[in-house]
Protein backbone atom coordinates (compact mmCIF):
# COMPACT_ATOMS: atom_id res chain seq x y z
CA UNK A 1 0.00 0.00 0.00
CA UNK A 2 1.17 3.46 -0.73
CA UNK A 3 0.85 5.36 2.30
CA UNK A 4 -2.46 5.16 4.90
CA UNK A 5 -5.81 6.05 4.04
CA UNK A 6 -6.31 9.62 5.23
CA UNK A 7 -10.31 9.22 5.09
CA UNK A 8 -12.53 7.29 6.81
CA UNK A 9 -13.78 5.63 3.57
CA UNK A 10 -10.25 5.04 2.02
CA UNK A 11 -8.94 3.19 5.30
CA UNK A 12 -12.35 0.81 4.81
CA UNK A 13 -11.70 0.31 1.36
CA UNK A 14 -8.00 -1.15 2.33
CA UNK A 15 -9.60 -2.69 5.54
CA UNK A 16 -11.80 -4.75 3.25
CA UNK A 17 -8.88 -5.32 0.62
CA UNK A 18 -6.30 -6.82 3.73
CA UNK A 19 -9.26 -9.18 4.92
CA UNK A 20 -9.58 -10.17 1.93
CA UNK A 21 -5.82 -11.27 1.01
CA UNK A 22 -4.35 -14.14 1.39
CA UNK A 23 -0.58 -14.18 2.51
CA UNK A 24 1.57 -17.07 3.38
CA UNK A 25 1.09 -18.48 6.95
CA UNK A 26 3.82 -17.78 9.38
CA UNK A 27 4.71 -20.46 11.99
CA UNK A 28 7.04 -19.75 14.76
CA UNK A 29 10.59 -21.86 14.17
CA UNK A 30 12.11 -24.12 15.91
CA UNK A 31 14.35 -22.42 17.32
CA UNK A 32 14.58 -19.09 18.84
CA UNK A 33 12.53 -16.61 17.59
CA UNK A 34 12.36 -12.70 18.00
CA UNK A 35 8.90 -11.17 19.38
CA UNK A 36 8.87 -7.76 19.07
CA UNK A 37 6.17 -5.11 20.05
CA UNK A 38 4.33 -1.44 19.28
CA UNK A 39 2.79 0.81 21.22
CA UNK A 40 1.23 4.42 20.69
CA UNK A 41 0.36 6.64 23.68
CA UNK A 42 -1.25 10.58 23.53
CA UNK A 43 -0.49 13.74 25.61
CA UNK A 44 -1.53 13.96 28.66
CA UNK A 45 -1.71 18.17 28.42
CA UNK A 46 -4.06 20.19 27.53
CA UNK A 47 -3.13 21.84 24.22
CA UNK A 48 -4.93 24.67 22.38
CA UNK A 49 -4.02 23.57 18.87
CA UNK A 50 -6.03 20.90 16.74
CA UNK A 51 -3.76 18.35 16.88
CA UNK A 52 -2.64 15.85 20.06
CA UNK A 53 1.44 15.05 20.37
CA UNK A 54 1.44 11.45 20.06
CA UNK A 55 4.60 8.88 21.42
CA UNK A 56 4.82 5.89 19.61
CA UNK A 57 7.74 3.23 21.27
CA UNK A 58 9.02 -0.22 19.21
CA UNK A 59 11.28 -3.44 20.71
CA UNK A 60 12.74 -6.04 19.11
CA UNK A 61 14.93 -8.09 21.72
CA UNK A 62 17.32 -5.87 23.42
CA UNK A 63 16.46 -2.86 20.80
CA UNK A 64 14.13 -0.52 21.19
CA UNK A 65 13.10 2.85 18.96
CA UNK A 66 11.07 5.77 19.88
CA UNK A 67 9.26 7.89 17.77
CA UNK A 68 7.15 10.77 18.41
CA UNK A 69 4.50 13.28 16.19
CA UNK A 70 1.55 15.69 16.29
CA UNK A 71 -1.74 13.56 15.34
CA UNK A 72 -5.08 15.14 14.32
CA UNK A 73 -7.32 12.27 14.27
CA UNK A 74 -9.93 11.56 17.16
CA UNK A 75 -9.97 7.52 18.21
CA UNK A 76 -12.89 6.02 16.37
CA UNK A 77 -13.98 2.26 16.98
CA UNK A 78 -12.86 0.29 13.65
CA UNK A 79 -10.51 2.89 12.62
CA UNK A 80 -7.74 3.36 14.74
CA UNK A 81 -5.69 3.20 11.52
CA UNK A 82 -6.34 6.95 10.75
CA UNK A 83 -5.16 8.13 14.22
CA UNK A 84 -2.35 5.50 14.92
CA UNK A 85 -0.81 3.85 11.50
CA UNK A 86 1.93 6.19 10.17
CA UNK A 87 3.22 6.39 13.70
CA UNK A 88 3.89 2.70 14.55
CA UNK A 89 4.75 2.23 11.32
CA UNK A 90 7.99 4.87 11.50
CA UNK A 91 8.52 3.22 15.24
CA UNK A 92 9.22 0.07 14.13
CA UNK A 93 10.90 1.08 10.84
CA UNK A 94 13.23 2.62 13.05
CA UNK A 95 14.63 0.09 14.79
CA UNK A 96 17.93 -1.63 13.46
CA UNK A 97 16.49 -4.82 12.88
CA UNK A 98 12.93 -5.97 12.56
CA UNK A 99 11.70 -9.01 15.12
CA UNK A 100 10.38 -12.10 13.45
CA UNK A 101 7.02 -11.23 14.55
CA UNK A 102 5.52 -8.21 16.17
CA UNK A 103 2.77 -7.66 18.83
CA UNK A 104 0.53 -4.70 18.64
CA UNK A 105 -1.79 -2.98 20.63
CA UNK A 106 -4.70 -3.70 18.76
CA UNK A 107 -7.07 -6.07 17.18
CA UNK A 108 -6.41 -8.09 13.67
CA UNK A 109 -9.24 -10.08 12.27
CA UNK A 110 -11.26 -8.94 15.12
CA UNK A 111 -13.12 -6.31 13.13
CA UNK A 112 -16.39 -5.48 11.52
CA UNK A 113 -14.12 -5.09 8.38
CA UNK A 114 -12.00 -8.09 9.15
CA UNK A 115 -8.81 -5.78 9.23
CA UNK A 116 -7.75 -3.85 12.77
CA UNK A 117 -4.35 -2.16 12.85
CA UNK A 118 -2.69 -5.19 14.17
CA UNK A 119 -3.55 -7.18 10.74
CA UNK A 120 -3.13 -3.67 8.68
CA UNK A 121 0.26 -2.70 10.70
CA UNK A 122 1.55 -6.06 9.44
CA UNK A 123 0.62 -5.75 6.05
CA UNK A 124 2.27 -2.53 5.31
CA UNK A 125 5.42 -3.54 7.12
CA UNK A 126 5.45 -7.29 5.45
CA UNK A 127 5.90 -8.38 9.21
CA UNK A 128 3.56 -11.26 10.67
CA UNK A 129 1.34 -9.57 13.33
CA UNK A 130 -0.54 -10.40 16.65
CA UNK A 131 -3.00 -8.18 18.04
CA UNK A 132 -3.43 -7.82 22.24
CA UNK A 133 -6.38 -6.25 23.89
CA UNK A 134 -8.13 -6.50 27.09
CA UNK A 135 -11.13 -7.16 25.21
CA UNK A 136 -12.64 -8.10 21.75
CA UNK A 137 -14.10 -5.16 19.16
CA UNK A 138 -16.21 -7.39 17.02
CA UNK A 139 -15.96 -10.65 18.23
CA UNK A 140 -17.72 -13.09 21.21
CA UNK A 141 -15.89 -15.05 23.19
CA UNK A 142 -17.45 -18.98 23.43
CA UNK A 143 -17.14 -21.36 26.23
CA UNK A 144 -13.72 -22.92 24.94
CA UNK A 145 -12.63 -19.67 24.98
CA UNK A 146 -12.17 -18.60 21.24
CA UNK A 147 -12.82 -15.26 19.77
CA UNK A 148 -15.18 -15.66 16.91
CA UNK A 149 -16.59 -13.62 14.26
CA UNK A 150 -19.40 -14.77 11.51
CA UNK A 151 -18.94 -18.18 12.36
CA UNK A 152 -14.73 -17.65 11.89
CA UNK A 153 -12.23 -18.01 15.26
CA UNK A 154 -10.16 -14.58 14.56
CA UNK A 155 -8.79 -15.08 18.66
CA UNK A 156 -8.50 -16.76 21.55
CA UNK A 157 -9.02 -15.30 24.96
CA UNK A 158 -5.68 -16.05 26.84
CA UNK A 159 -4.84 -16.12 30.29
CA UNK A 160 -1.14 -15.47 31.12
CA UNK A 161 -1.12 -15.13 34.72
CA UNK A 162 -3.56 -16.70 37.48
CA UNK A 163 -5.74 -14.52 39.34
CA UNK A 164 -5.51 -11.80 36.43
CA UNK A 165 -7.88 -10.43 33.39
CA UNK A 166 -7.17 -12.78 30.36
CA UNK A 167 -5.87 -11.04 27.52
CA UNK A 168 -7.34 -11.16 24.37
CA UNK A 169 -5.28 -11.87 21.83
CA UNK A 170 -6.17 -11.47 17.65
CA UNK A 171 -5.04 -13.15 14.15
CA UNK A 172 -3.58 -10.71 12.15
CA UNK A 173 -1.03 -10.58 9.53
CA UNK A 174 0.00 -13.71 8.40
CA UNK A 175 -1.30 -15.14 12.29
CA UNK A 176 -3.73 -17.58 12.60
CA UNK A 177 -5.61 -17.68 16.07
CA UNK A 178 -3.59 -20.62 17.46
CA UNK A 179 -0.13 -19.28 16.53
CA UNK A 180 -1.12 -15.72 17.97
CA UNK A 181 -1.70 -17.58 21.47
CA UNK A 182 1.31 -19.50 21.00
CA UNK A 183 3.60 -16.48 20.66
CA UNK A 184 1.78 -14.32 23.22
CA UNK A 185 2.65 -17.20 25.90
CA UNK A 186 6.33 -17.47 24.33
CA UNK A 187 6.35 -13.47 25.29
CA UNK A 188 5.00 -13.47 28.90
CA UNK A 189 6.50 -13.16 31.91
CA UNK A 190 5.69 -12.77 35.34
CA UNK A 191 2.91 -10.30 34.32
CA UNK A 192 -0.37 -10.45 32.33
CA UNK A 193 1.20 -8.44 29.38
CA UNK A 194 3.06 -9.87 27.06
CA UNK A 195 6.93 -8.42 28.33
CA UNK A 196 7.77 -6.62 24.56
CA UNK A 197 4.70 -5.02 24.71
CA UNK A 198 4.63 -4.06 28.40
CA UNK A 199 8.56 -2.91 27.25
CA UNK A 200 7.02 -0.43 24.45
CA UNK A 201 4.39 0.41 26.58
CA UNK A 202 6.86 1.89 28.68
CA UNK A 203 9.10 3.41 26.98
CA UNK A 204 6.29 5.01 24.82
CA UNK A 205 4.54 6.64 28.11
CA UNK A 206 8.26 7.65 29.97
CA UNK A 207 8.73 9.72 27.08
CA UNK A 208 5.73 11.57 27.25
CA UNK A 209 6.61 11.67 31.10
CA UNK A 210 9.97 13.27 30.22
CA UNK A 211 8.66 15.01 27.79
CA UNK A 212 5.93 16.71 29.49
CA UNK A 213 8.21 17.76 32.37
CA UNK A 214 6.69 14.91 34.70
CA UNK A 215 10.06 12.70 35.39
CA UNK A 216 11.50 12.74 38.84
CA UNK A 217 14.80 14.97 38.88
CA UNK A 218 17.96 13.60 37.92
CA UNK A 219 16.23 10.30 35.72
CA UNK A 220 17.57 9.40 32.21
CA UNK A 221 16.25 7.49 29.46
CA UNK A 222 19.27 5.53 29.20
CA UNK A 223 18.41 4.01 32.91
CA UNK A 224 15.33 2.87 31.15
CA UNK A 225 16.95 0.68 29.24
CA UNK A 226 15.78 -2.77 31.28
CA UNK A 227 13.36 -1.42 33.28
CA UNK A 228 12.02 -3.63 36.33
CA UNK A 229 8.20 -3.68 35.63
CA UNK A 230 6.41 -4.12 38.45
CA UNK A 231 4.05 -6.96 39.47
CA UNK A 232 0.76 -6.80 38.24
Amino acid sequence: MDGWPRTREELADAQLRFAAAVPPPWRPPEGPFTVGAAFATFSTVDDPTPSERAWAAATAGAARALVTAPVDVEYEAGFLALREGRLLERAVRALPDPPDVLLVNATGRDHPRGAGLALQLGAVLDLPTVGVTDRPLAATADQDERLLLRGEIVGRVVRTRRGARPVMVHAAWRTDAEVARIVVLAATGAARTPEPLRRARFLARAQRARDEGRLPPGWQMDQLAEPRFPRG
